[in-house]
């Protein structure tokens, strides 16, 4: 005789595979599927040949950055960002270009970039790839805060690095910021690959410090 648990299982298994298979047949497609709309194509004021503008991307809310790392506006390769605003009509428009304050050659300014609100975060993972540490390179890397005033202009307003840097670090190969934290990653911490992520704080006076790795 078979027990009551065993048959109500029976009955419930059948009954799941038919719910299925009836919404396969009755649900078509066409409703299934999700068509996605180019509504702008974004490019820099001022762009040429080898920028690589696009290489880095982030949006929030009507604001996107995009990175430029291999712009030459302060040398070869120092790399940028630049801001666009989606207005009321729905138009993306360019509204402010983002540098490093000492920028120089091969810094990799806009290998990534992160946006929250009125605050946008840039990594520069080359950056002082030209001081020497025992005969190497040291590419320590950088990541650059900038905040959106009440007249809308952007402006650098503090300089992120590791406590504890060393060379080939490529901190600041990504980047990534939500209100009052940023996090920072160097893939190559240490010159083993092994790499370390920091988070940063910004305090109530406006200044950022490291609070772990």
């Amino acid at each position: 005789m078979m027990s009551r648990s065993c048959v109500s299982r029976r009955r419930k298994i059948p009954g799941i595979y038919l719910l299925v298979f009836s919404l396969m047949f009755l649900v078509p497609l066409e409703a299934l599927t999700v068509t996605l709309t180019e509504g702008s194509k974004l490019t820099a004021s001022d762009g040429a040949a080898s920028d690589e503008f696009g290489r880095s991307v982030s949006v929030s809310g009507s604001m996107a950055v995009v990175g430029s790392p291999f712009d030459d506006d302060d040398g070869e390769g120092s790399g940028s960002a630049y801001v666009f605003e989606k207005s009321s009509d729905g138009t993306w428009s360019e509204v402010s270009k983002l540098t490093a304050s000492g920028g120089t050659d091969r810094d990799g300014f806009g290998h990534s970039v992160s946006v929250s609100g009125n605050r946008i975060i840039v990594g520069s993972s080359w950056e002082e790839q030209y001081e020497f540490e025992g005969g190497r390179q040291t590419r320590y890397g950088a990541a650059y805060v900038f905040e959106r005033s009440s007249d809308g202009t952007w402006s650098e307003v503090s300089k992120l690095t590791a406590s504890d840097r060393t060379h080939h670090d490529y901190f600041g190969r990504s980047v990534s910021v939500s209100g009052n934290r940023v996090v920072v990653g160097a893939f190559n911490d240490g010159f083993t690959n092994t790499g370390s992520a920091y988070v940063f704080e910004r305090s109530s006076d406006g200044t950022w410090s490291e609070v772990s790795k």
